[in-house]
């Protein structure tokens, strides 16, 4: 099996790491990409919703940035399991039985993520973990048992 869990619970369904590495293949570089792409269409709508309030939601920046990048993060996961960036460079989000993220999950995922991202220490954590990790888990997929795939159609 995998050397990152030499035995893994019965109940894991996802690709083997050692024997099917191709599901695994650039995640790192793929989820920045993501995450860039992500975060540029989270600014443009925090900054048109700062407009459409006539400049009002600009004392509230950065808890506004904060909010809506939750929600934006939680609802498109929910919707693909995966964000609209994370489509882009071909990812999706699976839970350890293999199947996408439901609505509780998503809101695990997007709380763990925006810890890390508020927090930088987690934020190094996880991407130290997204760098050493045989299937390229940060903290937060971890903690949720959670991974980030290479599609492939029938998966």
């Amino acid at each position: 099996m995998s050397d990152h869990i030499p035995n893994p619970p019965p109940d894991w369904h996802l690709p083997d790491p050692q024997f099917q590495p191709e599901f695994y293949a650039d995640v790192p570089l793929k989820r920045l990409i993501a995450f860039f792409v992500d975060t540029l269409l989270i600014l443009a709508l925090t900054a048109i919703v700062a407009l459409l309030s006539l400049g009002l939601a600009l004392i509230l920046f950065v808890p506004l940035w904060w909010l809506l990048n939750f929600a934006y993060r939680w609802v498109t996961i929910t919707q693909g399991s995966a964000t609209p960036g994370m489509r882009l460079v071909a990812l999706e989000l699976r839970d350890h039985r293999g199947r996408p993220l439901d609505q509780v999950l998503a809101f695990q995922h997007t709380l763990g993520f925006m810890l890390s991202i508020t927090f930088f220490p987690l934020q190094v954590i996880s991407v130290a973990l997204m760098l050493t990790d045989t299937r390229k888990q940060g903290l937060t997929d971890k903690m949720l048992g959670t991974v980030a795939l290479n599609r492939r159609a029938g998966y």
